[in-house]
């Protein structure tokens, strides 16, 4: 059964800077692709930033710039630095991992999931 379990949610001033850790329960290579998705509220789960396949990370809209997916190998996790946030930033966020082939990158797409950390950026 593989686990993820996000950390580093909280409440942050806009401008601030956060940094959400993903621990997952085996290792990092054997289940890339591993995303980052936010849900805002009242919104629909959008992907925001993965670690793919060939370890290339990828930033995607509104968090281009200020988004950088990391990894340490020695602890299976994988990391989001977050910087600059708006308050638009403010929502769920969700690890999650493995994709199932021919499904695109949307929700639907991966298999695996964390419970979520809450992110909150005060104006």
């Amino acid at each position: 059964q593989v686990q993820l379990v996000e950390s580093g949610g909280g409440l942050v001033q806009a401008g601030g800077s956060l940094r959400l850790s993903c621990a997952v329960s085996r290792s990092i290579d054997s289940l890339k692709p591993i995303g980052w998705f936010r849900r805002a509220p009242g919104k629909r789960r959008d992907l925001v930033a993965y670690l793919a396949r060939d370890n290339s990370t990828v930033e995607l809209g509104s968090v281009k710039g200020r988004f950088t997916i990391t990894r340490d190998n020695t602890k299976n996790t994988v990391y989001v630095d977050m910087k600059s946030l708006k308050p638009e930033d403010t929502g769920v966020y969700y690890c999650t991992a493995d994709l199932r082939p021919g499904y695109g990158l949307g929700p639907t797409a991966w298999k695996y999931w964390g419970q979520g950390t809450q992110v909150t950026v005060s104006s």
